[in-house]
């Protein structure tokens, strides 16, 4: 597969929650920034209220995308908070890149089968993290559940109305999964496959299209049962689904 734009922004692996639009921005004019600012100051820039802008910059802090300083003292009285935006370089999934990088250079440089190796991976990494959770409800449930793990992970998950059709805008892993995307990308819809079974209760189908998009890739979720763990054609679970060798 040739990777043809940048697709999903590098994922910080903190923030549940999707940005409002409003707190995006906000991230945005800071990330702007030559030098901290005070939330005073980053207001005038956003034209918003103080208290607003001081609320989104808590929230950024909080989900790791931000960093809040105290000023060196002047004068009397308390110094003012400082922010500036955290480089995706000091999220905390940046700790793992240098390894993710290395085992997928090993994987595709010494499998018979790297996208075979890499979804069988990534299974197995989905089954641990699902380990000892009860089975969902139904099958909405079952996918919402996936994407709040994926969500933690730091993918930024944005689903349609019933959680089927998700566009993935960041990655942990996008700087290799841009150079190795048939490894990386492999593990990453094995993980959603292995989950998505786990917490289903049944085997699910689920396709991963990296790099679909300028700015996200795509992830179909749960599109056909497969009975007995097998695809349409009768392949086991793990070798893969239809357009396995993009």
């Amino acid at each position: 597969m040739t990777v043809e734009n940048n697709g999903p922004l590098p994922g910080s692996g903190t923030n549940r929650v999707p940005l409002s639009r409003q707190r995006r921005g906000v991230l945005q004019y800071l990330r702007g920034q030559s030098a901290p600012v005070t939330a005073t100051a980053l207001a005038q820039v956003c034209a918003l209220h103080v208290n607003t802008v001081r609320e989104h910059l808590d929230a950024l802090v909080d989900d790791g995308l931000a960093v809040r300083e105290r000023s060196s003292p002047a004068g009397r009285g308390r110094p003012a908070f400082r922010y500036r935006a955290r480089p995706p370089q000091e999220s905390p999934a940046r700790q793992y890149a240098g390894l993710a990088a290395v085992l997928a250079a090993q994987i595709a440089r010494s499998s018979a089968d790297p996208r075979r190796d890499a979804l069988a991976a990534g299974e197995q990494w989905g089954f641990l993290l699902t380990a000892g959770r009860t089975p969902a409800t139904d099958a909405k449930e079952a996918r919402t559940r996936l994407l709040d793990l994926l969500e933690e992970i730091g993918f930024a998950p944005e689903p349609d109305a019933d959680a089927r059709q998700v566009r993935l805008r960041r990655c942990p892993f996008v700087e290799t999964a841009r150079e190795h995307p048939g490894v990386i990308c492999g593990v990453h819809e094995g993980l959603a496959r292995a989950g998505l079974t786990a917490l289903s209760g049944a085997p699910q189908q689920v396709e991963l299209l990296p790099f679909a998009e300028p700015d996200a890739c795509r992830l179909h979720l749960g599109l056909a049962e497969r009975a007995g763990g097998k695809d349409g054609a009768g392949r086991p679970a793990s070798s893969g689904t239809p357009g396995a060798d993009r």
